[in-house]
C-alpha cells in the first residue's frame, strides 16, 4: 500500500507539474503575470515566493493550477469593510497589503477598506486606525504584493500584466501548452521504454527466439528476424495470430512455415507447456521481433503516442455516439487502483502507466468543454472569428456551466469507482 501511495503521488504529481509548467512557461513568454504556481489542491503546506510568482505545495495531490493575473480563476477583490494592514515603502506607495490574520506586518498601518483600484490607477482607501471621520487614500506600487487569508503572498494584478491583455495568439498558445506538454511527456516516456526494451516491438509475424529455458524455436533453427507465415496450415499475419495458434498445441507436434531471408522452409516443433492465468498453454520460446535501428527507436515514441491517441479518441467517440457508461471513465480512485497494478509490475509498468495517463490527461483537457483547456481554446477561436471576445458575463456563465458539469461528473465517477473497487 505504501508503495502504491508513493507511486501515485510521484506519477500524478509529475503529470500535473508538466501540464501546469506548459501554461506557466508560455504565460511568462506572453508577458502574463503568473501569480501562483501550485502543485496539489486544498490547504497550503509550503510556499516559496520569487519576485513575480509564488510557488506552493498543497495538501491534496490530485491536481494543481497556474494562477494567471486576470484569468477567470483569479480573484483579488477587497470588499468594503475588509480589515487590512498596509506597508508603505520609501516612495510613499504601498508595497504590501496584508488581509490575513495568520501574519502581521511590522509597522503596518491598520485600515478598514472602503474602496480599491488594484488594476488601473492602483490605489486603496479606507478608514485608518479606526478613525471613520476621514477616508485616506494610498497609492499602490505596480509590483506590490497582497497577503491572502491563508497567508499566501502573491503579486497584485495590474491590467497590463493580465491574461486578457496578451494577444489572442499568446493566449491561445498558453491554453494549449498544458495538453501539449502532456503529449511531449508521453512521447519521451514511450521512447525511453523502447530503449529499455532494446528495440521497437513489431506486432507483425516477424519473431525472435528467446534466451529463456524454452528453446524449442532456437533448437529448430528459428533465427532473429525470421517470419512465421503458417501454423498447421493456417496463415498468420501478426503476433496475436501466432500466439493464438500455438497456445492450444502444448506437447503436440505442430508444423510451421518459416521465411528466413529469401528462403521459406517447413519446420516441425513440439510446443512446451507453460502456465498462464491457471491455464496450460503451448510455447516455443519466441518473442515479438525488436527493431534495433536507432532511427526506428527514436521515432517509436511518436508512433506509439499516435497509436494510443487513436485508440483513446475511438473510445471517446464510442461514448459520445451512444455507448456512454460511467465504467468507461475513471477518477482519482480508479487511477489509484490502476497505480497499484502498475507498481506491482516494476519500473517498466510504472513508466508505461505514466505515459498512458499523461496522454489521457492531454486528450481529455482538449475536449471542448467549458472550464477545460479545450473549452478555453474554443473561446479563443470564437474570438478570432468574431474579431472581438465574448462579453465577460457570457464567458463567465459558459465557464460556470462547465464547472458545474465537471463537478457533477467527477462526483458520479468517483462514487462509481468506489462501488467498483471497494463495495462490490
Amino acid at each position: 500500500m505504501i508503495t502504491t501511495i508513493i507511486t501515485f503521488i510521484i506519477v500524478f504529481g509529475l503529470i500535473v507539474f508538466i501540464h501546469e509548467f506548459g501554461h506557466f512557461f508560455f504565460a511568462k513568454r506572453a508577458g502574463i503575470l503568473v501569480r501562483e504556481f501550485s502543485i496539489g489542491m486544498g490547504p497550503k503546506l509550503f510556499n516559496y515566493r520569487t519576485t513575480d510568482t509564488t510557488y506552493t505545495i498543497r495538501l491534496l495531490p490530485v491536481g494543481g493550477y497556474v494562477r494567471m493575473a486576470g484569468a477567470e480563476d483569479d480573484e483579488d477583490e477587497l470588499k468594503p469593510g475588509t480589515p487590512v494592514s498596509l506597508y508603505v515603502g520609501d516612495n510613499d506607495r504601498v508595497t504590501r497589503i496584508n488581509t490575513s490574520k495568520k501574519s502581521t506586518l511590522f509597522n503596518g498601518i491598520p485600515m478598514a477598506v472602503t474602496a480599491t483600484d488594484l488594476e488601473d490607477e492602483l490605489w486603496i482607501e479606507g478608514y485608518e486606525n479606526g478613525d471613520e471621520s476621514e477616508v485616506k487614500r494610498y497609492y499602490v506600487a505596480h509590483d506590490a504584493t497582497i497577503i491572502e487569508n491563508d497567508g499566501t503572498e502573491v503579486r497584485i494584478a495590474p491590467r497590463d500584466v493580465q491574461f486578457q491583455s496578451a494577444s489572442l495568439g499568446h493566449r491561445l498558445m498558453t491554453n494549449f501548452a498544458g495538453p501539449m506538454n502532456n503529449f511531449i511527456l508521453a512521447i519521451i516516456v514511450y521512447t525511453i521504454l523502447t530503449f529499455v526494451a532494446g528495440g521497437v516491438t513489431n506486432n507483425s509475424n516477424r519473431v525472435s527466439p528467446t534466451t529463456s529455458d524454452v528453446t524449442v524455436a532456437r533448437s529448430a533453427g528459428i533465427k532473429n528476424g525470421d517470419y512465421i507465415t503458417e501454423v498447421n496450415g493456417k496463415k498468420v499475419n501478426d503476433w496475436n495470430q501466432i500466439a493464438a495458434q500455438i497456445q492450444d498445441r502444448a506437447h503436440k507436434q505442430t508444423t510451421f512455415k518459416v521465411k528466413s531471408g529469401n528462403q521459406t522452409k517447413t519446420v516441425k516443433m513440439v510446443p512446451a507447456a507453460s502456465k498462464a492465468n491457471n491455464k496450460t498453454i503451448g510455447v516455443i520460446g519466441i518473442t515479438q521481433y525488436h527493431n534495433h535501428d536507432m532511427g526506428a527507436m527514436l521515432v517509436s515514441g511518436f508512433t506509439q503516442t499516435w497509436q494510443m491517441t487513436a485508440r483513446l479518441l475511438a473510445a471517446i467517440w464510442s461514448m459520445v455516439s451512444g455507448h456512454f457508461s460511467l465504467n468507461d471513465l475513471g477518477g482519482p480512485v480508479a487511477i489509484f487502483a490502476t497505480t497499484s497494478t502498475a507498481a506491482s509490475e516494476g519500473i517498466l509498468g510504472v513508466l508505461s502507466f505514466l505515459a498512458f495517463l499523461s496522454l489521457n490527461l492531454g486528450i481529455v483537457n482538449l475536449l471542448p468543454i467549458p472550464a477545460l483547456d479545450g473549452g478555453k481554446i474554443l473561446l479563443n477561436v470564437i474570438e478570432g472569428i468574431r474579431r472581438k471576445p465574448l462579453s465577460e458575463n457570457v464567458e463567465t456563465a459558459i465557464t460556470l456551466v462547465g464547472v458545474v458539469f465537471l463537478v457533477v461528473l467527477m462526483l458520479l465517477v468517483t462514487w462509481n469507482d468506489i462501488e467498483r473497487y471497494f463495495i462490490r
